[in-house]
């Protein structure tokens, strides 16, 4: 019998088009057997933060203003032509008009075709969060070394 097919993902941007590729990449090889496992460090956790939009989460002032400028999935910036805040509602606006998945609705494609959801340890501690910070479907908080070893055997992407 062949091995599973594995695909890992490290989610680095919080950035609107990236984080829809990381869903996208991650939905189509789940959906097609592939064990998927999604590593969300440093703005990369905007994704799997449990409240959607701007907040002061964080365990001190300078985190707090961390967590408020860096927002959740509804505030995620694009990485091009974000045009003061409307370029995310432009790629929503034109992926439900051409019958696309949205990025929340990739997020909730995931989490039901059980893509395992991993929050970094150490960005973690730099940006003052903790695992209740995150949505329920996170499976765990992990070290670098851990995720590798989780990883290890199949394809590794950094987006």
């Amino acid at each position: 019998m062949a091995d599973q097919k594995k695909l890992s993902l490290i989610a680095f941007s919080g950035d609107f088009d990236r984080l829809t590729a990381v869903f996208t990449l991650a939905t189509g090889a789940a959906a097609l057997g592939y064990e998927v496992n999604i590593f969300f460090t440093f703005w990369g956790l905007d994704a799997i933060k449990q409240k959607k939009g701007r907040s002061f989460v964080g365990n001190s002032f300078l985190t707090k203003i961390f967590g408020f400028l860096m927002g959740g999935l509804s505030s995620t910036p694009t990485s091009r032509f974000n045009f003061f805040g409307f370029g995310p509602k432009i790629f929503r606006f034109l992926m439900k008009k051409n019958n696309v998945a949205t990025l929340e609705e990739l997020v909730e494609a995931a989490t039901a075709l059980g893509v395992n959801l991993y929050a970094c340890e150490m960005a973690m501690h730099v940006l003052g969060l903790k695992q209740s910070d995150f949505i329920h479907e996170v499976k765990d908080t992990l070290g670098v070394a851990s995720f590798l070893e989780i990883s290890d055997g199949g394809r590794t992407m950094f987006i």
